[in-house]
């Protein structure tokens, strides 16, 4: 799959399966720009990636920040000329019962991981209308089956999930593609500290039983991203070992 001369953003994209992504497509020739909240973060991934003999910039952006994110992506696209793929993967999470949450848990999560694919996404889609393009969004099995002690992160998810579908009717005829994949538990710094147990509950649920990789996810991402899905706009494509049929 090739991604010559195409620019694609990250968001998120510093580590975990942002950066994934990022070396994914950065290895089919696009330029991938990381942008990410913690700079110093950002600026080593993307060294990472020229070191490897790859194309690679990075911006430092907080995501949930409407304007900030106006004024870095009119950044990117003063420098590099276009932006031709645009990942929405930043994320967080504030987990807790809807007892316990606090308002301040809610409006972080919402804020961070929804309210950014909507100033991203506009940041760049008058540009990317006179270039065609791809939106690809990270969503989550959580935002299709919900679970207990995450009902901002369900929320968002399931958020990200409505807005692909509304973003890919609307782009449509302006040449944009916009789908959204919704990983299950996927091997990160996040899940590597879970215990012992709660690693076992997972796997018991998953029928390939394996944790998936952030290479799994970036894998998918990239083939979306490409020519060889084409006439595929408007989905949610699930990988999760089986976890969710």
């Amino acid at each position: 799959m090739s991604f010559k001369d195409k620019v694609a953003v990250v968001t998120g994209g510093a580590q975990g399966i942002g950066f994934a992504i990022a070396e994914k497509l950065s290895e089919g020739g696009a330029l991938a720009v990381i942008a990410d909240v913690a700079e110093e973060k950002a600026k080593e991934a993307s060294e990472k990636l020229l070191k490897a003999g790859l194309k690679s910039d990075f911006i430092a952006v907080d995501v949930s920040n409407f304007n900030e994110v106006a004024e870095k992506m009119k950044q990117v696209l003063e420098k590099h000329g276009s932006v031709n793929i645009l990942i929405n993967n930043a994320g967080i999470t504030r987990d807790g019962l809807l007892l316990r949450m606090t308002e301040e848990d809610w409006d972080k999560v919402i804020s961070i991981n929804l309210k950014s694919v909507f100033n991203c996404s506009k940041a760049v889609c008058r540009a990317m209308m006179r270039t065609g393009g791809v939106i690809v969004n990270v969503a989550s099995i959580i935002g299709q089956m919900g679970n207990a002690g995450q009902a901002n992160y369900a929320a968002s998810k399931g958020g990200i999930i409505a807005l692909t579908k509304t973003l890919a009717k609307e782009f449509a005829s302006r040449n944009i593609r916009v789908n959204a994949v919704a990983p299950g538990f996927i091997k990160t710094a996040m899940t590597e500290k879970l215990p012992e147990e709660a690693k076992n509950k997972m796997l018991e649920a998953i029928p390939l039983k394996r944790l998936g990789e952030p290479e799994d996810v970036a894998n998918l991402v990239s083939f979306l991203c490409s020519d060889e899905s084409s006439y595929i706009t408007g989905q949610v494509v699930r990988i999760d070992g089986g976890m969710v049929m």
